[in-house]
């Protein structure tokens, strides 16, 4: 028999009419069947995360959903947000809302991921709902990701008003202009300045369009010199940003720099490993791409 805090729980729900169970209708089961009060980590897929009309809760139905059951999951420790594999739907269709409900419902929660930002809807002007984070304190979260195709200035606002004091990992995937991303490296500030999160032992800003950009305000920040490990891949980063890099502050004391998913030439690549590596510096510089001469162009790893 599985014990319940030994493993992770994954639900989901189909969202086609003919389906025998809505996402509301699993949730009851997992209520039902499964000793909650000793569940540790959760993750919410596909079915959780669509309009009313195709039997989906929408991403302030799950708000509710999880705030109203807090009290029967004292346990729980990790919990991921629109955890949908992009056959089922792309990343800029995922909707979703204001996170700070859940995390003040779950003081012990120490690890939250979220998938989705804004939602083709909202991206069009048309309405829908888009990630939305309320400063609040929470001492018990020590990672957070964030990872979206196009990210709103708005959450960065919010997410840096927050208390976090014990946030020791984070990633933002910042995504790309052509699917909601307003913030910059600009509006990275309190990050970067060393002011948010004290805490703080890894950093990753990633996916982005702007990743030269990013790399070359990471190459001047204050908080680089605390960091265990620094994230600036599955963007669009060229050789411009892997020269910011070497020509900014000390990155030597670092365990890792992980920039897969990159567009650096074979000579740069070697200029990092030659100047990182000899200290002990894990390089991660995996899934080099190529620009295409028939789109011309640098892409990031997840916008769409």
């Amino acid at each position: 028999m599985i014990c319940p805090n030994e493993v992770a729980w994954r639900l989901e729900a189909e969202i086609i009419p003919w389906d025998d169970l809505s996402a509301e209708e699993v949730w009851e089961a997992f209520i039902r069947y499964v000793d909650v009060s000793k569940v540790y980590a959760l993750s919410l897929g596909y079915g959780f995360y669509f309009p009313d009309d195709l039997r989906g809760i929408g991403p302030d139905g799950v708000a509710e959903l999880l705030s109203g059951h807090a009290d029967r999951l004292p346990n729980l420790r990790a919990l991921y947000l629109a955890d949908v594999e992009p056959a089922l739907a792309e990343l800029s269709w995922i909707e979703q809302g204001n996170i700070s409900p859940i995390l003040s419902a779950f003081p012990r929660l120490q690890e939250l991921g979220v998938r989705g930002a804004a939602g083709l809807e909202a991206i069009d002007n048309r309405g829908g709902s888009s990630l939305k984070i309320t400063p609040i304190r929470h001492d018990g979260l020590k990672v957070l990701r964030l990872e979206n195709g196009g990210m709103p200035r708005e959450v960065l606002d919010g997410l840096f008003r927050c208390e976090f004091p014990n946030l020791n990992y984070l990633d933002l995937w910042m995504g790309s202009e052509f699917y909601g991303r307003t913030a910059t490296e600009v509006d990275l500030e309190p990050l970067l300045n060393g002011t948010a999160f004290p805490s703080l032992r890894h950093m990753g800003i990633l996916n982005s369009d702007k990743q030269d950009d990013i790399a070359k305000a990471v190459s001047s920040s204050a908080v680089v010199a605390r960091l265990d490990s620094l994230g600036l891949g599955l963007g669009n980063l060229s050789d411009e940003g892997a020269f910011s890099l070497l020509s900014g502050q000390p990155l030597a004391h670092l365990r890792e720099i992980d920039l897969r998913h990159h567009f650096l030439s074979a000579s740069m690549m070697c200029r990092l490993r030659e100047a990182l590596e000899p200290f002990g510096v894990s390089v991660n510089l995996d899934e080099r791409q190529s620009e295409d001469p028939k789109w011309p162009g640098r892409y990031i790893s997840a916008s769409e």
